[in-house]
């Protein structure tokens, strides 16, 4: 059984693949979420802008084996079936993405990306591996294609990961919409990823596009 928030067609909005059509397929579910009644208020990661409570989302819904949700997936697609690209999300989708679903997105003919926050292992197959710290618990997926890091976090520098085995590495300035109003303004927190990449080019600078433009 899976259980899905949301899944739609979009542009990938972050990191290496910004601009590249994809179906999201967000899964319910955090292993940072304490399970009480609001996840941005018990997450970890106080600073989540992310549903993922509950499968009442568009296209959500609870699914009973891998071919039914690889199908639904599949039916999100544009009628030309080419180039095509899933990426799952949540949450944190580790804690449902398996063999079983990747190989049935595979044979559909889906290139597959994991966005996680690395914190559990990852299941074999997947093509396209970005890891998103959020907290200090120590990552279990230390390599893949691209490391994206909220910036500016105190307890997470990037010093902690320019270490591991990423083919890119991307500061991403914190969305500043859930945090109280005191906290660093998004421009100002902006300025600061800008610097810090100017300062540190292993780090590539990546933006939110898709709130840019107002997508999913």
């Amino acid at each position: 059984m899976y259980s899905v928030k949301e899944a739609f067609y979009s542009l990938q909005g972050e990191g290496t693949h910004t601009g590249r059509p994809a179906i999201f397929c967000r899964f319910t579910g955090c292993n940072l979420w304490s399970g009480k009644e609001t996840h941005r208020s018990t997450s970890e990661c106080q600073f989540c802008d992310t549903d993922f409570i509950g499968t009442d989302g568009q296209n959500g819904g609870k699914f009973r084996n891998a071919f039914d949700l690889a199908q639904h997936l599949q039916s999100l697609w544009p009628v030309k079936n080419t180039h095509k690209y899933v990426v799952f999300t949540g949450g944190e989708p580790a804690l449902q993405l398996d063999s079983e679903l990747i190989n049935a997105m595979h044979s559909l003919g889906f290139e597959i990306a994991i966005e996680t926050n690395g914190t559990l292992p990852l299941p074999e197959g997947i093509d396209w591996i970005c890891v998103s710290p959020k907290t200090t618990k120590t990552l279990i997926v230390n390599k893949g294609n691209e490391l994206k890091l909220v910036y500016p976090q105190e307890h997470l520098p990037p010093q902690f990961f320019t270490s591991l085995d990423f083919d890119y590495f991307y500061l991403q300035p914190m969305d500043q919409s859930h945090l109280p109003e005191d906290r660093i303004s998004p421009e100002a927190t902006q300025n600061l990823t800008l610097r810090y990449c100017l300062h540190n080019p292993q780090w590539r600078l990546s933006l939110q596009t898709h709130k840019m433009l107002n997508i999913d």
